[in-house]
């Protein structure tokens, strides 16, 4: 118990906190860590689950005056009568309850999930490949899923119509049977899964025929898919209660679904920036030229300066992707470069040479600096 905190600190709140402070910080908290906003993070789960157990003992006024009095050992069940203190005394029996802490329950004794208590169904994982404009602007999409479903013939009870399930009678409905042994060192005691009910805490004598006493069935279902704009490659989406149906009442699962977005013959991202390179000619280049480039708009006009070098990256502000969070948009970066002319005729290449000495060495500055530091 030594590694855990404090339950106000868990909850950001101090010791003489009233039912509303504290239930305003859980719902705060709770918000914050839960699994639906924070999917595949281990630290949040953690997170989540340390504040479902502070506000269970916090909000309870009987285990909170004991946790005031007593600290952690006031609410530990395996510290006696709410840590009302040690006098001196110990039951070998009371070991179980220490071992199956340690062991996973091997021992007895320990916390146990009753067997028929409304659980939570699994998630479905999947991915889906998008083009380039739909992770830019979002899209709908239409996935399929093979789920397991609630059975609408006995409503997920696993029974015939008309008939109930019995509760065991070996285990009384825990889905566990205890052994308890003396040996030298006291009682120990060890529990198992029953086998007369399978673990399950209840026998059907008639199972439905459509589900065959699990109380789910397969089905393929299609559901619409709303992928953000701005979402980017290996990101994951979550639509709540689309996953495999829970058990015994529980809630459904979600279904995470990771995009992978397909490369673009002219784009690259980076972030929220679109990058791109477009050819130019030397002609361009040296004059200065009215240029139309691509953006995932449609094509822009832009006035490239005479003079431009190859090599140079010029921004198109607002034309990148938006922001998955709809705060902004990113910039497109053009890089242009020459490109040289082939299969020039002889007049061109007279013409050219005509022209390269009349310009000579003294326009060409950073040639000038290159052959000035090779010189050295």
């Amino acid at each position: 118990m030594a590694d855990k905190r404090d339950y106000y600190e868990v909850l950001g709140i101090s010791k003489g906190a009233s039912e509303d402070d504290i239930k305003k910080a859980y719902k705060k908290m709770a918000r914050k860590y839960h699994p639906d906003l924070n999917p595949d993070n281990k630290e949040a789960e953690e997170k989540f689950k340390e504040v479902n157990e502070a506000y269970e003992i916090l909000s309870d006024p009987g285990k909170k005056a004991r946790y005031d009095q007593y600290g952690h050992a006031g609410v530990d069940p395996n510290f006696g009568a709410g840590g009302a203190g040690f006098d001196g005394s110990f039951d070998f029996g009371d070991l179980g309850d220490i071992f199956g802490s340690f062991f996973g329950g091997g021992f007895g004794g320990g916390r146990r999930t009753n067997p028929n208590a409304p659980q939570r169904g699994e998630s479905i994982r999947m991915s889906l490949a998008i083009s380039f404009e739909e992770a830019a602007f979002g899209c709908e999409k239409a996935v399929t899923v093979d789920r397991m479903e609630q059975c609408g013939t006995c409503r997920g009870n696993g029974c015939a119509p008309g008939t109930t399930p019995e509760i065991c009678p070996d285990c009384h409905g825990t889905g566990q049977v205890q052994v308890r042994r003396q040996t030298p060192m006291g009682v120990f005691a060890t529990s198992s899964p029953c086998t007369k009910c399978g673990g399950k805490g209840r026998i059907i004598h008639q199972p439905c025929k459509d589900c065959h006493g699990t109380g789910a069935v397969r089905k393929r279902k299609t559901i619409q898919a709303s992928i953000p704009a701005g979402i980017d490659n290996g990101q994951t989406i979550s639509i709540r209660g689309q996953g495999h149906a829970g058990v015994n009442g529980g809630p459904a699962g979600d279904l995470l679904i990771t995009i992978t977005v397909r490369p673009h013959e002219l784009f690259r991202r980076e972030g929220t920036s679109v990058l791109c390179e477009a050819p130019i000619t030397f002609a361009q280049a040296v004059l200065g030229a009215e240029l139309e480039i691509p953006t995932i708009d449609g094509k822009v006009k832009y006035d490239l300066p005479e003079g431009t070098q190859s090599g140079t990256t010029f921004r198109l502000k607002g034309k990148g992707i938006p922001a998955i969070n709809g705060r902004g948009r990113g910039d497109q970066y053009v890089t242009v470069y020459i490109e040289t002319p082939r299969n020039l005729n002889r007049e061109q290449k007279e013409a050219l040479k005509k022209f390269a000495e009349s310009v000579g060495d003294n326009n060409y500055e950073e040639r000038k600096k290159f052959f000035k530091k090779f010189k050295k």
